[in-house]
């Protein structure tokens, strides 16, 4: 029998699932998250992770029933609203919850969960995601589904929060996360870490990263910018992020206001494939700093997604190509700026490289398993290009900034991309007639002339 709701309302179980197909048994229904208090304390020697998360909610619907994320931790103890859950549920990466009575629709409710364990990366499509070891510390990547490794939550981006992170752990290592650090606290050997991250944030940019740390201050025009990084690395790094600060001052110009309250690199003491973002944060591999500025190109890509991906948000997987073909024109942008190829020069390089390849990718729908394709990132990119072409470097640039300024800490599609763009354009079938071809479908279209112009200068 389902439980009938105060008002008079009948109160059923939320959806166990966000509907997002790209990442089909991620999120979950009946709510939205307002903010995530987590308090955690870690024990590096043994990998051991004991921690307490409070998540403030509103209800989207009468519930008897909702459900988190969480993965490989254990569940000792769940509260709603103070009382103690007469009934959880842990299995298959779902934290089931009965609270004591139905919550009303559109009430705030508040849940305390304690969990600890060995927390270890989701094996998933695109890898292992989530809590990882490193040789000395740890390094959180969760991109796209792997939040639910290390607290519980609605691991899906379209779902915003606020967060308050605490993390206590051995004291010669140093903590990062999002957000501004608030406290820091030493007591006998261990040192707790208090950060706050006031801008809405998805789960999959939530992060810690813990090592044997030295802090560096890179700038601070137009905001603080930070490093963590092993000592050994610093010789290297200040030629490798030297031009850093540089690139965030055209970012801002390009693309308006930086959105955070600071920046921070990470350089790891262990390798990485890719280096990877977070809100308010970069993480590197020490195979990234080779002090000849070998991964400049990364140092600008993984910069544009605190504009691309972190203030701007996809609401779904499918439209990825906001965040990657973004970050990826940045590259170009950089290059163009600092005296390497022009953008238009890195299309016609690009383009030709993608001639060669399978032609069965659709950007606006790469689906799961394509999601990540570097074919994905270039042709994502060409398409600005294109639209930088068609419109002029004043109206693209004024476009940029129009699009950030309006979705600012918030979520995006591509429709509305395409329809701000066309607010922009003297032709807006033309525009329309631009996205279909680039994104919409498989065949790579033809260069047009226009693409070799005569680089920009900014």
């Amino acid at each position: 029998m389902v439980a009938a709701d105060p008002d008079g309302s009948r109160a059923q179980p939320g959806a166990t699932t966000a509907g997002d197909p790209y990442v089909p048994t991620h999120g979950n229904g009946g709510y939205t998250v307002s903010s995530y208090a987590l308090d955690l304390d870690y024990r590096v020697s043994s990998n051991r992770l004991t921690g307490k998360a409070t998540i403030t909610a509103v209800t989207t619907q009468a519930l008897s029933r909702f459900s988190f994320d969480l993965v490989g931790l254990r569940v000792s103890k769940v509260s709603v609203n103070g009382r103690r859950a007469p009934k959880y549920l842990h299995r298959a990466g779902k934290l089931h919850v009965t609270p004591s009575g139905p919550i009303r629709a559109g009430t705030e409710f508040v849940v305390d969960v304690q969990y600890s364990g060995n927390p270890a990366p989701a094996d998933s499509p695109w890898g292992e995601l989530g809590w990882e070891e490193l040789t000395e510390g740890v390094i959180v990547a969760s991109q796209p589904s792997g939040a639910a490794t290390w607290f519980p939550c609605n691991d899906h981006p379209a779902d915003k929060a606020r967060y308050r992170i605490a993390v206590t752990t051995d004291s010669p290592y140093h903590v990062v996360a999002n957000g501004r650090l608030v406290s820091r606290r030493t007591k006998a050997s261990r040192t707790s870490w208090v950060f706050d991250e006031a801008e809405p944030m998805a789960t999959y940019l939530a992060t810690v990263q813990i090592g044997r740390y030295d802090v560096l201050e890179l700038g601070t025009s137009p905001v603080l910018q930070r490093a963590a990084l092993p000592s050994s690395q610093l010789k290297d790094f200040r030629a490798d992020f030297g031009r850093q600060p540089e690139m965030l001052k055209l970012f801002s110009r390009l693309f308006g206001p930086y959105p955070f309250g600071a920046y921070t690199v990470v350089v790891t003491d262990d390798p990485l494939e890719i280096p990877l973002e977070s809100q308010g944060i970069s993480v590197f591999g020490s195979n990234h700093v080779d002090g000849r500025r070998g991964s400049e190109r990364l140092v600008a890509h993984e910069l544009a997604h605190q504009w691309f991906g972190n203030s701007l948000t996809v609401s779904s997987w499918q439209d990825i190509w906001l965040n990657e073909g973004f970050a990826c024109y940045a590259e170009w942008l950089w290059s163009e700026h600092s005296g390497g190829l022009s953008a238009a020069q890195q299309v016609t390089k690009a383009h030709s490289r993608l001639a060669g390849l399978p032609q069965d990718l659709v950007i606006s729908d790469p689906g799961p398993e394509l999601m990540f394709d570097d074919r994905l990132y270039k042709r994502g990119a060409i398409t600005l290009h294109q639209l930088r072409t068609v419109l002029g470097d004043d109206p693209f640039f004024e476009l940029l900034r129009t699009w950030t300024r309006r979705h600012r800490h918030g979520l995006v599609t591509s429709a509305e991309f395409l329809d701000l763009a066309c607010e922009f354009a003297a032709d807006a079938d033309a525009i329309r007639e631009l996205f279909a071809a680039w994104l919409d479908q498989a065949a790579l279209p033809s260069l047009p002339r226009a693409t070799r112009r005569r680089p920009w200068r900014s």
